[in-house]
């Protein structure tokens, strides 16, 4: 049951493909938009696009958490902290009734949380599209269709989102990528070919609700193989609580830390919209978008090996995690460098060719978002090191920067007038003051006097 120890190469190249698609997705079907849609359309689903990334709030950390945890157990802990953890030696025999009970607080957290979720978007979030549409020169019935699509679909991938913890924390990274890529490609053709049809943003959230309904089938029959059934089957799962009130203090740290990199990264057009016209927001959007592109390229090797840095951790073996983390920020480097290249030369000039109706920002605006996206990346690999740990000390500095991203944005859009360069600015300044600059120097720290031995295999 236990694939952490064999995570390798396929696995990174099924990463790749899988991030290719989940992410790439948006810049495949972008022709197909760019040439369908108005920009006002356009700025609409940019908006829904940022409020149901916000949606990941509700888990507030508890997947990352609930997945190191699986790992934890899988790796051959008997019992789980709130700081800290224990060492085992590798093949230590699993204790399933502990797997068993923290499957258990899983189900039960993330039922309650997709009702509140569905109550959230059906009620405040229609209120804030309403809002939004009082200018809207489209059809604003589809827009309202799309959106109860979204509501509901979103509230069922909530729901079953201990699926992918549950996989991931397994180590089976090639099959839960391979289960991405079948569902970013049934989404990208459903939603051309609705597209095709005119159906607009409908075609958009149908295509999502197709993907996430398929992948969540995919991901439990996975999960729950024969084998799996009959070990927790057997298994007597140790008491709820427990684990429950084990996970729950960095759960809730990591929960602080998701919300303050929700407000940096997307805030700007939620906010944004309410000032600037919403041609603006979908220039900016197209141009962040393909920006988040190469940040998500850049950071599939140092996702791809999250598992096995959880189980160096408890075996207490610290130079194959330095070797993962040096190379994961060669190759983040790397992506920017030449992806950002292309970015800068080719990508105004491929949009006019395809007749997009929504142009990129201009250059300067695209070099410092890049510059702004690879600091980010680069923190966010420092932070995911230093987590592995069991400890989170950067939950304070992300929710500040989240604030300040907030306070900064309403500061240049009002008082200064700085329009499309206060989205652009405001979370990039918020960040450069702490965060990343500190968990790259916390890792460097702990790495000094350890060696790195550079070698094809970092397991």
């Amino acid at each position: 049951m236990n694939s952490i120890s064999s995570i390798g190469r396929k696995d990174v190249y099924w990463n790749y493909a899988a991030t290719f698609l989940q992410i790439g997705a948006q810049a495949i079907i972008l022709p197909f938009i760019l040439r369908a849609f108005p920009q006002e359309q356009i700025g609409i689903w940019m908006v829904f696009s940022s409020i149901i990334s916000i949606v990941a709030l509700l888990d507030f950390g508890f997947n990352p958490s609930f997945t190191r945890n699986v790992t934890y157990v899988l790796s051959g802990v008997k019992t789980l902290k709130v700081t800290g953890l224990e060492t085992a030696e590798r093949n230590t025999e699993v204790d399933y009734g502990l797997l068993k009970g923290l499957i258990s607080v899983m189900r039960s957290f993330y039922a309650r949380i997709a009702l509140a979720l569905f109550v959230v978007l059906s009620t405040a979030g229609t209120y804030y599209v309403s809002v939004i549409l009082r200018g809207y020169t489209g059809d604003k019935s589809e827009v309202i269709i799309a959106w109860l699509i979204l509501c509901l679909v979103n509230a069922y991938g909530f729901y079953t989102f201990y699926y992918d913890a549950l996989l991931v924390g397994m180590g089976k990274i090639k099959r839960s990528r391979q289960i991405i890529a079948l569902g970013q490609v049934l989404y990208l053709a459903v939603a051309i070919a609705f597209i095709s049809f005119e159906f607009g943003l409908i075609a958009l959230a149908s295509a999502q609700a197709v993907s996430i309904m398929v992948r969540r089938i995919f991901t439990y029959l996975s999960v729950y193989t024969h084998d799996v059934k009959k070990q927790l089957k057997s298994a007597s799962a140790k008491e709820r609580g427990e684990i429950f009130r084990a996970v729950y203090p960095n759960a809730v740290k990591l929960g602080l830390t998701s919300l303050g990199a929700v407000l940096v990264l997307r805030s700007q057009p939620i906010i944004g919209a309410i000032f600037l016209p919403l041609e603006d927001i979908a220039s900016f959007g197209i141009t962040i978008q393909l920006v988040g592109i190469l940040s998500g390229i850049g950071m599939v090797y140092f996702q791809t090996y999250n598992p096995k840095i959880v189980q160096h951790r408890v075996e207490n073996n610290i130079v194959p995690i330095k070797n993962i983390y040096i190379k994961s920020c060669l190759i983040l480097g790397w992506v920017f460098i030449a992806g950002g290249s292309c970015l800068l030369l080719f990508g105004p000039r491929v949009l006019t060719a395809i007749g997009s109706y929504t142009p990129l920002l201009p250059s300067i605006y695209i070099f410092v978002a890049l510059v702004i996206a690879l600091l980010e990346a680069n923190h966010v690999i420092a932070a995911g090191i230093l987590v592995s740990k069991n400890h989170v000390p950067f939950f304070k500095a992300s929710l500040f920067a989240g604030l300040m991203t907030v306070i900064l944005l309403f500061l240049f859009l009002v008082v200064f007038g700085w329009g499309v360069w206060s989205l652009v600015l405001a979370g990039g300044i918020a960040q450069a003051i702490y965060q990343n600059w500190k968990w790259p120097l916390e890792v460097a720290k702990e790495f000094k006097g350890t060696s790195y031995i550079g070698t094809k295999n970092n397991g």
